[in-house]
């Protein structure tokens, strides 16, 4: 089999393979850094490259087969961690010149439960600095390119990972979501992200182990490799207050199901937000599959409320206490745009963080009530396509001034406030080629019917199948 059919492969069909002995470990290590040496250089995805380590790992792989010991999850399927996960001597910079040489000692744990699910790390993935804003790109690496139009921004934060996604470097990658790095890089590289529940995937080590607003998630080409990845990332963790208690081997059954009377809430501006016309024309061309399913489809939207002024207020509560140290001490090195949010949460005061809460709380009450009604919601992912990969982020959509670097993506963050799980999935293509995603968001806690439907809508469109070409 040669290295182009193995990386076109799913996660999920290169796992069988090994295990029925038809591929090495070494195969599909070899397959990948091939693709890799030829796709990277035009996309900038994989920052930090590991050949010779993936290769020892993977002949370690290979010996343990061969001697009969089981088999972890991720066996042999090689993986490169987002660039804000430690990694045990492997450089870890953030995209900052500040983290430049910075090589930690230990592992972060979305890495170090891949690394005992028998996965092969590679290396590390672009982000932007700090992994602030939807647009990968930063001063120690560069930006990292859109596989299907190589003028155009991969999202982010989580856009090195993406786009390796996109272009078959890797048939599975991790990420985080704040207000979207998970699932606006999937969406613009048409790949699939899912922003698990807060406690699903635990978050060690963090300095804000109680906030719910960063999680750490899987990202895959297709549905069911998201549910394998999650297999392997989910599961309590006495170090993380809020995981939850919940056996992840759920995540490993046959993601079929019958959808018929299940109800569907649509919207295509989440509750009055501008958003492209091309983003609209893609996605409603869509809506007809779920009736194909079965579904009782209707047009509505929870109300949001000041969902916008409560994760500003608590976005920059975070920043203040994650980045804070690094922006008094480095201050002349670290982006702006990451300066502002800072300084903001050190500014900001007492009575907008106590409006922020009192507002998350209704909004999760007005959600819970509107999912009642509803099974699941969907609209858009991105209020935009892949803009220029040269603009920092839109000023504008449709129209209507952005505030700030991160007001253009209010799609995403408005759901991220309210903690219930979501995906995106590829939906299609604007007129020009730029890839869509299809934002799917399901009841508190309930990632298993939003892969479920996921699954559904995906087997029923094929997007995903469409590769970019170099």
């Amino acid at each position: 089999m040669d290295s182009t059919s193995i990386c076109e492969m799913t996660a999920l069909q290169m796992r069988a393979e090994i295990a029925a002995g038809h591929l090495s470990a070494r195969d599909v290590v070899q397959a990948h850094l091939a693709r890799i040496e030829q796709w990277n250089p035009k996309v900038n995805a994989i920052v930090t490259l590991d050949a010779e380590g993936a290769l020892k790992q993977a002949a370690r792989a290979d010996e343990a087969q061969a001697a009969g010991k089981p088999l972890g999850l991720l066996h042999g399927l090689p993986v490169a961690h987002k660039d804000s996960f430690l990694t045990a001597g492997m450089r870890t910079t953030y995209g900052s010149p500040v983290f430049r040489d910075f090589v930690p000692t230990r592992d972060s744990l979305p890495v170090e439960r891949q690394r005992a699910a028998g996965a092969i790390t590679l290396g590390k993935t672009n982000l932007p600095e700090f992994g602030a804003g939807s647009h990968t790109f930063n001063t120690v690496f560069g930006a990292t390119r859109n596989p299907y139009d190589r003028n155009r921004t991969s999202g982010g934060s989580s856009g090195g990972a993406a786009a390796a996604l996109a272009t078959r470097m890797l048939p599975l990658a991790d990420g985080t979501d704040m207000g979207g790095s998970l699932r606006n890089p999937a969406g613009f590289c048409n790949v699939v992200g899912l922003r698990p529940s807060p406690g699903r995937v635990p978050n060690v080590p963090t300095a804000a182990p109680y906030s719910t607003l960063t999680v750490a998630g899987p990202m895959a080409r297709t549905v069911g490799d998201v549910a394998l990845m999650l297999a392997a990332l989910a599961g309590p963790d006495a170090r993380d207050p809020l995981a939850i208690e919940q056996d992840p081997r759920r995540f490993l059954e046959p993601l079929e199901r019958d959808f018929r009377g299940v109800r569907v809430a649509v919207t295509m501006d989440w509750d009055g937000l501008p958003v492209e016309p091309a983003v609209v024309q893609a996605l409603q061309a869509q809506i007809e599959v779920f009736r194909k399913l079965g579904c009782v489809v209707q047009e509505a939207c929870p109300d949001f409320g000041d969902a916008d002024g409560a994760f500003q207020a608590l976005r920059a509560q975070q920043f203040a206490i994650g980045q804070g140290d690094t922006v008094r001490q480095y201050h002349d090195k670290v982006k702006q745009t990451v300066i502002w949010n800072t300084e903001l949460g050190w500014s900001q005061p007492a009575e907008r963080l106590v409006h922020a809460e009192r507002e998350r709380a209704a909004l999760f009450e007005r959600m819970h009530a509107f999912m009642q009604d509803y099974d699941f919601i969907i609209g858009p992912v991105s209020q935009v396509a892949p803009f220029l990969v040269d603009e920092e982020y839109p000023l504008a959509i449709d129209n209507m001034p952005m505030l700030n670097y991160i007001d253009w993506m209010r799609s995403a963050y408005y759901v991220s406030l309210t903690g219930h799980p979501a995906i995106s999935v590829p939906a299609g293509f604007t007129a020009s080629g730029l890839p869509v995603g299809l934002q799917i968001v399901g009841r508190y806690r309930d990632e298993w019917s939003v892969l479920q439907m996921a699954h559904a809508f995906e087997q029923a469109t094929q997007f995903w199948k469409q590769a970019p070409t170099l």
